[in-house]
């Protein structure tokens, strides 16, 4: 009999750890523990369903998520195929219709023959016996983060178990929007002309900032401390750090000139298409934890926003990651128990690319393990290897999940001032060190 691995979660990186698995020849047990138990972020009980925004980040060749995309197109990942399937305009970025990408990989994996699906909470883990994969998410269950706090307990690492809040951005209908005070364009002309914009004068920025600032959040609990993620933090919070902040962050209107007038505007908003019928629209960047009347009265005071009507309400839910350098090989694999991998968020990454990107990695080391051969960690050179290095070396003890960016690559030998230039020939090499490093895992896995 083949060997079987069991995968628990089927969001983006289970899902794609699943299929990377079945299409080896293993059997896969997939286990998802919605419809039975939902979350707060979730709707449906689709694999793969996108809580936050619609984008995969930028499309342009030679930036690093471009890189990252063309490394997992080169391997297969099946849910960067359907995520072209489902796009939406979105300039030069990837972003997709939410709902039928969910319903296309949930209809993909339902029908690979070597996938069982397992609707069931899942709250244990055997560490000895079955090769298993974790790709619970951010949203891990509290029995679940409790099982794996207690494989984590031979570990070195004083945090086993970490966490920061992520927010959501609001949707509005499409119709609703005063397309009379609005304009199209992409941030210097890139890509097509696919973003609602929303132009504010200066008067104007300042009043939303004022509404903003005084607006009620929602009341953090006792035993809440709200630890933010950097890199999407509320809108609200960007504010208390200075004027000028939410002009610098996601109202910049650098490159976005309004054609009507031929000048810049003072700040603006972005809207981007949320899914195929361009029914709805959602807040680009504008995340934030505020009460649901509060947002529906400040955020009316954008211009063309004025009688919008809100499909979806910004909202804040909590990540939890586990502590990758102290935990886990380049591998993914647990250094305590090398039959169990991690993927996706909860391993150490942030982003949906990049947690596609892990599992489809979880799922080509997993099946190489079960068929008794040593997985192959990715070239550091590459993207993929970056990544998966940041989350086996990063420091410990202040930890905090990464998106994919060249920072994380390895810089060149020859020092290049051009930033277009090095760029370019770091997305030459890595893409050439990846081929030679897919031809050897190809090869390992024909012996097999």
């Amino acid at each position: 009999m083949s060997p079987r691995i069991t995968i628990i979660g089927a969001g983006l990186s289970g899902s794609e750890a699943a299929w990377q698995c079945a299409q080896r020849g293993l059997e896969v047990e997939l286990f998802e523990m919605r419809p039975l138990h939902s979350t707060p972020a979730h709707q449906t009980a689709d694999f793969a369903e996108l809580v936050c925004s619609n984008s995969l980040k930028s499309d342009s060749e030679n930036t690093a998520p471009w890189l990252l995309k063309e490394e997992m197109r080169r391997a297969g990942s099946l849910l960067l195929r359907i995520a072209r399937e489902c796009a939406v305009p979105a300039g030069h970025a990837l972003a997709v219709d939410r709902i039928a990408f969910a319903a296309k990989v949930t209809d993909a994996l339902s029908r690979q023959p070597r996938i069982t699906v397992r609707r069931e909470e899942v709250t244990s883990v055997a560490e000895t016996s079955a090769v298993t994969i974790i790709a619970t998410g951010p949203l891990t269950s509290e029995a679940l983060a409790g099982e794996i706090a207690r494989l984590s307990e031979t570990s070195s690492a004083q945090t086993p178990r970490l966490y920061f809040y992520d927010s959501i951005s609001p949707i509005v209908e499409a119709d609703s929007i005063d397309r009379t005070r609005v304009y199209l364009a992409a941030r210097y002309d890139k890509g097509s002309a696919d973003y609602i914009n929303c132009p504010m004068t200066r008067v104007e920025y300042d009043s939303f900032c004022d509404a903003l600032l005084a607006a009620q959040s929602v009341e953090e609990r006792d035993w809440e401390k709200l630890n933010y993620f950097e890199s999407c933090l509320p809108i609200e919070e960007i504010a208390r750090r200075g004027r000028d902040t939410l002009r610098f962050g996601p109202m910049k209107p650098v490159g976005l000139i309004d054609p009507r007038t031929g000048r810049m505007p003072y700040a603006v908003v972005q809207l981007r298409q949320e899914n195929l019928r361009a029914d709805s629209y959602n807040l680009v960047g504008f995340q934030n934890h505020l009460k649901f009347g509060e947002q529906a009265r400040v955020l009316r005071l954008i211009p063309g926003l004025e009688n919008a009507r809100f499909l979806r309400y910004g909202q804040i839910h909590r990540n939890t990651y586990i502590n990758g350098p102290a935990l886990l090989r380049e591998t993914l694999q647990m250094k305590a128990h090398l039959r169990i991998f991690f993927a996706g968020q909860i391993c150490g990454v942030e982003g949906y690319v990049e947690s596609i990107a892990t599992g489809l990695l979880a799922g080509m080391h997993a099946a190489a393990f079960a068929n008794g051969d040593e997985p192959l960690p990715p070239p550091r050179a590459s993207a993929l290897g970056s990544l998966t290095h940041y989350v086996a070396h990063a420091d410990a003890k202040n930890f905090q999940p990464a998106n994919i960016t060249f920072d994380l690559l390895p810089p060149l030998e020859t020092k290049i001032r051009d930033r277009k230039e090095r760029h370019r020939r770091q997305c030459e090499l890595a893409l050439r060190e990846f081929d030679l490093w897919m031809e050897r895992a190809l090869a390992a896995a024909a012996r097999t």
